[in-house]
């Protein structure tokens, strides 16, 4: 490791431990000598000045919080003395200059993918089964029992094994707690009945009916946005009948929302069946004849500007906005430059980057829809006795994210430094290419669910502490910040971002490498640890508070 420390903006006045520091020791950066006052652990922070009650801190050259009382420098900054605070934002007309990194090692390449009829390429081909109420779970469940296990698109092999040997040892009169076998890994994805086939997948879900009918008109546009998702093929629905989101409503929004829709689209409603065994034997059927059609198509060579990327963060810490986030957002800048869509939302992981973001906004009306976006949702929040700076969870304290404000300023930091040329409000479509925002929340599935509707074909998800997150449709890609994670939770980490920390990569060198992973991902060259293990999650954003 070069270095012990590190200033991320020469406006701050913290430094962050890149490894465990001892009290007492004497810490040289740049010129200048500090003493420790405290034990500071990696991913930590210490003051670089005495400070007195009420004085700014800054990092990434921006406020992240004010002390609460008078600190001595070298003193470990924890949330009892630090607590959140942002400066004002506001529109402002702006120049805002930007060059594009140098993508001519990339300007040639193409990845494999799906092209559908309205001209959009998808990284994966999946047949989707959506429920219109949450009353169709379990007739959901069983058809993909019955799919999964006969055309080899099952991942529980291994522990239905493992279960099959513990029974058998319980009837042998073994002892389970001395029981040890092996768990043995079948890779199924060679005995798929259709090779072409990515994955057939469940929007199960909880919303439909019951609840207000403004929240089952926005699951119609999030239901439709995933019908008309170019990594989807074709798509069974399954209805109960009786519901708010009546199939008409669906396929309303679908129209409104593509109207030259062409894919297979097979509807089945329950009360209008003679029973739920005809109804599921004829949906499988049918939906089998669809996938031997879907099964044809074949990817083929596709321009890098048909990408579409969303780029998320979860289970932060303190290395997240110095390694993996502007790894990725280098990522980001070079597929800008390329011509491809960039997305990235998480409001409340905005807080205290809004001025940054209004300044590269290119549009006033943009911009402005940024605003009011913004402070509509931390109005809500606050009104509902909460608000953005109560976002950090437990997890993202203790290794070192210590205020909102410092989160999110780390987490801006995937959307690179490219102009934004868009602002989309929650379910909207991207349209334009080249780095849009899009309001969701910051909870990762709540997120990864949006950032799919918005039209994000690959999701590049960057974590310190590990999180095994996933969507159904669109492939997430986990980005570790750091070595011990990797080394840890290898079996859900596909990128490794820890050289950055080591001091052995540059963020440029590491953009690169993650640019290079997006496109044999897009192409089905390899597969993420998410798509391997089905972590298909799906969490539908009913507008409260959600951060």
């Amino acid at each position: 490791m070069k270095n012990k420390v590190l200033k991320i903006h020469p406006k701050d006045n913290v430094l962050i431990a890149l490894a465990d520091l001892k009290a007492g020791e004497l810490i040289n950066y740049q010129g200048d000598t500090y003493t420790l006052i405290d034990e500071i652990h990696a991913k930590h922070k210490f003051y670089t000045k005495d400070m007195n009650a009420g004085d700014e801190v800054f990092m990434y050259g921006t406020l992240v919080g004010k002390t609460q009382y008078s600190l001595k420098a070298g003193t470990l900054m924890t949330v009892e003395n630090l607590k959140h605070a942002t400066a004002p934002y506001q529109y402002r007309p702006y120049n805002y200059e930007w060059k594009a990194p140098d993508v001519s090692k990339f300007a040639n390449r193409t990845f494999n993918g799906y092209h559908r009829q309205n001209g959009k390429v998808g990284t994966a081909n999946y047949w989707l089964f959506i429920p219109t109420v949450f009353c169709e779970n379990r007739n959901l469940d069983v058809i993909r029992e019955a799919l999964h296990n006969e055309l080899g698109y099952a991942v529980t092999a291994k522990y239905k094994a493992y279960t099959h040997q513990l029974v058998e040892a319980f009837k042998e009169g073994t002892d389970i707690s001395t029981f040890e076998t092996p768990l043995s890994f079948e890779n199924t994805r060679n005995n798929r009945v259709f090779k072409n086939i990515d994955g057939i997948k469940f929007l199960n879900h909880q919303g439909g009916c019951g609840g207000t009918r403004q929240d089952a008109a926005v699951l119609s546009k999030l239901l439709a946005a995933y019908a008309d998702h170019p990594n989807v093929a074709g798509i069974t629905v399954i209805s109960l009948g009786c519901q708010n989101l009546q199939v008409q409503d669906f396929l309303a929004d679908l129209k409104d929302r593509n109207p030259s829709f062409d894919k297979p689209l097979y509807i089945f409603e329950q009360q209008k069946s003679q029973s739920e065994e005809s109804m599921i034997a004829e949906a499988i059927k049918k939906t089998f004849g669809g996938l031997v059609e879907a099964n044809k198509i074949e990817r083929t060579p596709a321009p890098l500007s048909k990408l579409n990327i969303g780029v998320k963060c979860g289970g932060s810490d303190g290395f997240s906005g110095i390694s993996a986030n502007p790894a990725v957002g280098y990522c980001s800048d070079l597929l800008v430059g390329l011509g491809a869509t960039v997305l990235l939302a998480e409001f409340p992981e905005l807080c205290g980057a809004e001025q940054n973001i209004i300044d590269r906004t290119k549009d006033q009306a943009a911009a402005q829809k940024f605003i009011k976006l913004m402070s509509a949702y931390n109005q809500a929040a606050e009104n509902a006795g909460s608000g953005f700076d109560m976002n950090p969870s437990p997890g993202n304290i203790k290794d070192g994210l210590i205020t909102d404000a410092i989160k999110s300023n780390g987490a801006a930091k995937k959307g690179g430094t490219s102009p934004i040329v868009d602002v989309l409000d929650y379910t909207e479509p991207a349209t334009k290419s080249g780095l849009n925002l899009v309001c969701t929340p910051g909870n990762d599935v709540e997120a990864t669910t949006g950032k799919a509707a918005s039209g994000a074909t690959l999701i590049l998800f960057t974590t310190g502490l590990g999180t095994p997150t996933g969507n159904p449709i669109c492939p997430v890609i986990k980005v570790a910040t750091n070595n011990a994670l990797t080394n840890r939770m290898g079996d859900i980490i596909d990128i490794n971002t820890g050289s950055v920390i080591e001091g052995e990569k540059t963020i440029e060198e590491m953009g690169e490498d993650i640019l290079e992973y997006c496109i044999k991902a897009a192409s089905g060259e390899v597969i993420p640890k998410a798509v391997l293990l089905n972590q298909d999650d799906f969490i539908p954003w009913k507008r409260g508070v959600s951060l």
